[in-house]
């Protein structure tokens, strides 16, 4: 199937490794032109030259404002942005109780704010040429909360609820709004963790974890033509982990 996405311009965030990377893969292998970003110049920059990506953007979301300069940038070199991925790293863990306000302070601008200016600078080239994708990878924590993420649990919620309030507001002129919800998946982060596989297959209907291309595939698909008309909506790559409606 070909979805529609030669030499579209896609920005995808958090993309020097794991899930991110995976995105811009799938873009990429689609004919978009990519740029792709993470904290490391090093690290970006490299995986851009190995994902084949038309730019590697050293950018460190936890900066206010740094967002929006990312997005100005990645205009620059690709000539637009019709493509948005925004994908950050988890904020800080803990219990309700072990977190500071400066750790909900933190993970806010990190995971939240970051994401609410990299909307607004990309937004309006989108709407003015009246098409554009906005996809916010984010986490099965958004709906079923894991315990000791009490910061990733409440703001991975309220992205659901930007996402929702977002989608009608620009819908009419051809910009879609989603969010991807990926579950256990085999990345590096996985392994550093050193929990055994098979023991959070345990709890997976699906018995495995999931591929990063598997979450990059379906990102390219709400990126393409064919979904111009699935918009607000929350999707779960996460093998039957998520038991509620």
């Amino acid at each position: 199937m070909d979805l529609g996405l030669r030499d579209r311009r896609a920005l995808i965030l958090g993309a020097s490794a794991g899930l991110g990377r995976a995105v811009a893969a799938a873009l990429v292998a689609e004919g978009a032109r990519v740029a792709i970003c993470a904290r490391n110049k090093a690290r970006v920059e490299a995986a851009a030259r190995e994902l084949g990506a038309r730019a590697g953007l050293a950018c460190d979301l936890s900066v206010p404002g740094a967002a929006t300069a990312l997005v100005d940038t990645a205009r620059q070199r690709l000539g637009g942005v019709d493509i948005l991925v925004t994908n950050t790293g988890g904020p800080p863990k803990g219990r309700f109780t072990d977190v500071t306000v400066e750790m909900w302070q933190e993970g806010f601008q990190s995971l939240w704010l970051a994401t609410v200016e990299a909307i607004r600078a990309a937004l309006p080239g989108m709407r003015q040429q009246r098409w554009g994708r906005i996809l916010l990878v984010t986490s099965t924590a958004a709906k079923e909360p894991i315990p000791g993420l009490s910061v990733s649990n409440g703001l991975r919620a309220g992205l659901l609820g930007l996402v929702k309030s977002l989608a009608p507001e620009v819908a009419e002129e051809g910009v879609t709004v989603n969010a991807l919800l990926p579950g256990y998946t085999a990345t590096a982060l996985i392994a550093e963790l050193g929990i055994p596989e098979e023991e959070l297959a345990e709890h997976i209907p699906a018995r495995r974890l999931g591929r990063p291309e598997e979450l990059g595939a379906m990102a390219a698909f709400l990126a393409s033509e064919q979904a111009g008309y699935v918009t607000g909506q929350a999707i779960a790559v996460d093998g039957g982990f998520i038991r509620g409606l």
